[in-house]
């Protein structure tokens, strides 16, 4: 036991150690980015402002690092900007997807209707086909319906998920069908089993898919780089792109900027970190 303790915690620091050497490289530097040493001679923690100050809109010159106000970080900084895009499209299509992939997760699982389970396998082999081959299609739909260039266009196309369904659907199988009926005897409609038994019970899953589906839309780069055209609409991994192009061998500035677009998922992998167990546990158990 303690060799197995041991050996797991030996992976944990080397997985730790390109995360460690980013943070740091962040605190350093111009000159010390490409030293050896990892620790910081000089700690330059002003690395930090200095990313909202290097990424303005219209001009993306480092040199213009004047002294800013506290507004100004919201009103001239691209950088914020970016961090409002991504959070917002995350939240929206973590919203809407959930909600979708329950809704069809009950439909697969709790009712009874013809050609139910083939059409869930159809549904199912959607997820063999690779996100590529779609990807003109899609684009095509997007023009047609003048998304490009839009929130809509990064939202609508990932508020429905096969995986989610399957994951969702797998949950509610679990779930004792003489609560349905119980309901339902009660006086409960189809909407109110859905929402006010079925739903608490399947929190677990839920919260599964709600951190697997943020933290794959927040870090999704190749599907806004293909839509987004207009700066202000940009997300962190698209505006980061274009920093690293525009501030040269700024590396330290870069590193910083990647550090703190890190921060939402680690605080939400910290908050749902017992629930996120939680319910891999109950899915590999139950499912």
């Amino acid at each position: 036991m303690l060799t197995n303790h041991v050996f797991l915690l030996l992976l944990c620091c080397v997985a730790a150690l390109p995360f460690l050497w980013m943070v740091l490289t962040s605190f350093k530097p111009f000159n010390e980015v490409q030293s050896t040493h990892w620790v910081p001679r000089d700690w330059q923690a002003e690395n930090y402002p200095n990313v909202f100050k290097a990424l303005r809109y219209g001009a993306l010159q480092s040199e213009e690092v004047g002294q800013w106000g506290f507004g100004q970080f919201f009103t001239d900084s691209a950088f914020m900007r970016y961090y409002f895009n991504s959070l917002y499209i995350a939240a929206a299509v973590t919203f809407l997807q959930c909600l979708t992939s329950a809704m069809a997760a009950f439909a697969f699982s709790r009712l009874r209707w013809r050609g139910r389970d083939k059409v869930f396998l159809m549904y199912l082999a959607t997820m063999m086909i690779p996100g590529l081959v779609l990807m003109i299609p899609n684009y095509q739909i997007m023009m047609r319906l003048r998304w490009v260039d839009s929130y809509a266009g990064l939202i609508v196309p990932a508020a429905f998920s096969a995986f989610g369904t399957f994951l969702l659907r797998q949950f509610m199988l679990t779930i004792p069908s003489s609560m349905d009926e119980a309901a339902e005897i009660d006086g409960a409609s189809k909407w109110q089993v859905f929402w006010e038994v079925i739903m608490p019970l399947a929190r677990p899953g839920l919260i599964v898919l709600c951190i697997f589906t943020f933290m794959g839309t927040y870090n999704s780069f190749f599907w806004p780089l293909v839509m987004l055209r207009t700066q202000e609409k940009y997300t962190l991994p698209v505006g980061l792109l274009f920093f690293d192009s525009s501030q040269g061998q700024e590396t330290q500035l870069l590193l910083a900027a990647v550090t703190m677009s890190v921060v939402p998922l680690i605080v939400l992998f910290v908050i749902l970190q017992k629930y996120l167990v939680k319910g891999i546990q109950l899915g590999a158990v139950k499912g």
